[in-house]
């Protein structure tokens, strides 16, 4: 059954396809000094959502850059996001030509965050989802995320929760009645 350009909930594969050459091409046009453009899209593509996108070369993480919040169209947050991921990921130096040619791009579609309610630290790890749920753990200004892929790296719940809390700044003993913690999922691709 399709329903706005996804079969059963899931993108098209033709649209999956169409994103990460997007991705691509906004990659090897900012490499040539080129200012990147989206011509003409499905309607689909064209829909506020938020985007990650993560690059990796022979497995190996090269960049990831992303946004949590809905600010600009699909299509267009794919591309800006893959142009940040190869240029502005802090942990890397920009991306190289040599490295273009071998780099692996994986694009993760958000659905908008759902927050949690709990009342003691053993409740949120009662309602976290493992390989389902990506987090957002929020405290003040603190803020951190953990897409769902991460899960394949920290498969138990206590260690997943422990590294969310380092990333967002906080000590992983950390608990607090004011701590605000959010759920999404992803589309991601390619698997």
């Amino acid at each position: 059954m399709e329903e706005n350009g996804r079969l059963d909930g899931v993108m098209k594969l033709e649209h999956q396809q169409l994103l990460l050459s997007i991705a691509r091409d906004a990659i090897f046009q900012t490499l040539e000094k080129k200012v990147p453009a989206i011509g003409k899209l499905p309607a689909e593509l064209m829909e506020e959502r938020a985007t990650f996108v993560t690059l990796t070369i022979g497995g190996r993480l090269r960049g990831c850059i992303g946004m949590l919040e809905v600010c600009r169209p699909l299509a267009e947050d794919v591309a800006a996001n893959a142009c940040a991921a190869a240029f502005e990921d802090p942990r890397f130096d920009s991306l190289t030509k040599k490295e273009f040619e071998k780099l692996e791009i994986h694009i993760s579609v958000l659905s908008p965050p759902e927050e949690l309610t709990f009342s003691s630290e053993e409740d949120v790890l009662r309602q976290i989802r493992p390989g389902i749920d990506g987090l957002i753990l929020q405290e003040g200004f603190r803020r951190g995320t953990f897409l769902p892929s991460v899960w394949e790296e920290l498969p138990e719940k206590e260690l997943f929760w422990a590294h969310l809390k380092l990333k967002a700044g906080l000590p992983t003993d950390y608990w607090s009645s004011t701590l605000r913690v959010f759920r999404y999922t992803t589309e991601y691709f390619p698997l």
